[in-house]
């Protein structure tokens, strides 16, 4: 099409290009925006129509991030200078972590987990029938028991 060649779409792109203004043309259509003037030929309507079309979906490509931020780099991934997500040593913690946590009875670990539901800790004591108080406590007591691990695998 000689609007993406006159707009500059480079050759390796101009099939894709030429897709989307395929797929956009059907799909406008579809929704009945293609509405010629009767007095016009059919013929050129349906030319300025897609050239129209073509002419937006080059200026969307030519403007997209992929277009415009393309950097070449002789080693793609580059060399990071800092290691990307958590460091080794948080890894192990959190390893040492899960491995102390599944060690510990099953009220406790239960305990333990539902700090992290959305209820609070008196919904959750109220939904096994018990005492907020008494949730309260099981929850300091399993948290002592886990710290107590930790302190025993880290020595």
């Amino acid at each position: 099409m000689t609007v993406l060649v006159a707009n500059g779409v480079p050759q390796r792109d101009r099939a894709d290009v030429e897709q989307q203004v395929v797929i956009g043309a059907w799909d406008s259509a579809r929704r009945g925006m293609y509405r010629p003037d009767p007095g016009d030929e059919p013929r050129k309507a349906l030319r300025r129509w897609l050239w129209g079309i073509a002419w937006r979906k080059t200026g969307h490509y030519l403007n997209s991030a992929y277009v415009r931020h393309v950097v070449l780099n002789a080693q793609p991934l580059g060399l990071l200078r800092e290691p990307a997500g958590p460091s080794l040593e948080a890894q192990i913690e959190a390893r040492e972590t899960l491995e102390a946590l599944a060690d510990l009875p099953l009220w406790q670990r239960e305990i333990l987990l539902s700090v992290d539901l959305p209820e609070s800790l008196v919904a959750y004591a109220r939904q096994r029938g018990m005492h907020p108080g008494t949730a309260a406590s099981r929850l300091r007591i399993a948290r002592e028991a886990l710290a107590l691990r930790l302190r025993r695998w880290r020595r």
